[in-house]
């Protein structure tokens, strides 16, 4: 068992929730949260007259669930993002679970 969280710009939510149900992960959640690519977006958003939005909108999901089907969704994660047109890759890690009930 391992935790999988992906995350991607909310544009590509609907792709995301596919990426799952085509690597056979049924039992997921979801999360929407700011997305920030660099120090500069923090800046802006702390000066008081700054008229810039403070993060990206973006999707953070999660599964715990086995080695096969995380091996199934990077592949598909990697193939998506080899065809993507924009600056803004679905990126996924996995962090071993020691415990669970």
């Amino acid at each position: 068992m391992k935790l999988v969280i992906v995350t991607a710009v909310e544009e590509f939510q609907k792709d995301v929730l596919k990426l799952f149900k085509k690597a056979n992960i049924d039992n997921f959640s979801s999360s929407d949260i700011d997305g920030y690519k660099n120090g500069s977006s923090i800046l802006m958003a702390s000066n008081w007259f700054s008229g810039e939005k403070s993060g990206n909108e973006s999707n953070l999901f999660f599964s715990f669930t086995d080695d096969e089907h995380i091996d199934h969704l990077f592949h598909l994660i990697k193939d998506y993002n080899e065809h993507l047109e924009t600056n803004n890759p679905i990126k996924a890690v996995v962090v071993p679970i020691e415990k669970f009930i």
